[in-house]
């Protein structure tokens, strides 16, 4: 199946949509803005740590759609096999195209560069970000398939940290870079998948208010405080439905980095 014309009634019909992260934040405002737009024989499959809030946020969805909650946590891999199976079983159903999308976390940012001297913490965080991120997408991707008539789409969650450095941020900079590249190489080497890197803006979540109390860097935590203080803030669902115009309009090149402000 391939998606509808934006706005028009019939939605993406016969569309999968994969969305990890989805319990919260911009994970959760992207699957409530997607659901309305999925029409027939279409699937929704929301992935997450916490079955709890999952099932909360499938009770707000519009009724008839096909939706498969999986809590797993993607930094193990029990919870990336969780995932895998959870997926497999999802694409059974319905011969058609997912949309994967991958959130991630920001680590310990107290820490300064010289302070990262823990290799456990280092291979988690990379374990949960970038490991978790290049499986998980490999292993949808292939049990949906490559179908006539079918079209697949892969959009990471990316940042201004995957290009540029921030004081005290090693491993969030440095995990989103490695991310964005990954996601430029399967562009490369599958060009009929279409592969979006989304930076979505500063967010109002509670990532963002880790970033102004917890950031090492003093000058740091001013620039963040400053962000609040003045609502400069992005709203998730402003950022999602920007995310949901890009793909609408399906212009962007495979594999580009397009920030929330490029739109």
């Amino acid at each position: 199946g391939t998606p509808g014309a934006a706005g028009s009634e019939e939605g993406w019909d016969g569309t999968a949509c994969v969305v990890t992260g989805a319990s919260r934040g911009f994970g959760r405002s992207v699957a409530r803005l997607l659901a309305p737009r999925l029409g027939r024989g279409s699937l929704l499959v929301l992935l997450a740590r916490s079955a709890e809030p999952l099932a909360a946020l499938q009770a707000e969805l519009p009724r008839g759609l096909s939706v498969h909650c999986v809590a797993a946590d993607l930094g193990s891999e029990e919870g990336l096999r969780r995932a895998g199976v959870g997926t497999r079983w999802s694409s059974r159903s319905l011969p058609t195209q997912p949309i994967p999308w991958f959130l991630g976390s920001l680590g310990d940012i107290s820490k300064s560069f010289l302070d990262l001297t823990d290799p456990e913490e280092i291979n988690a965080y990379f374990a949960f970000n970038v490991t978790s991120a290049l499986s998980f997408t490999s292993s949808a991707l292939q049990a949906f398939g490559d179908r006539p008539g079918s079209r697949r789409t892969v959009v990471n969650i990316s940042s201004l940290c995957a290009l540029k450095p921030f004081k005290n941020w090693a491993l969030y900079c440095s995990g989103k870079a490695a991310r964005d590249m990954m996601f430029q190489v399967l562009a490369l080497e599958e060009p009929q998948i279409r592969v979006l890197n989304y930076a979505p803006g500063p967010l109002d979540t509670d990532m963002q208010l880790l970033a102004r109390t917890k950031t090492g860097d003093p000058e740091m935590r001013q620039h963040f405080q400053s962000l609040q203080e003045s609502g400069k803030l992005i709203d998730c669902t402003v950022s999602a439905q920007k995310l949901l115009k890009l793909l609408e309009e399906d212009t962007f090149q495979s594999g580009a980095h397009v920030d929330f402000y490029d739109i």
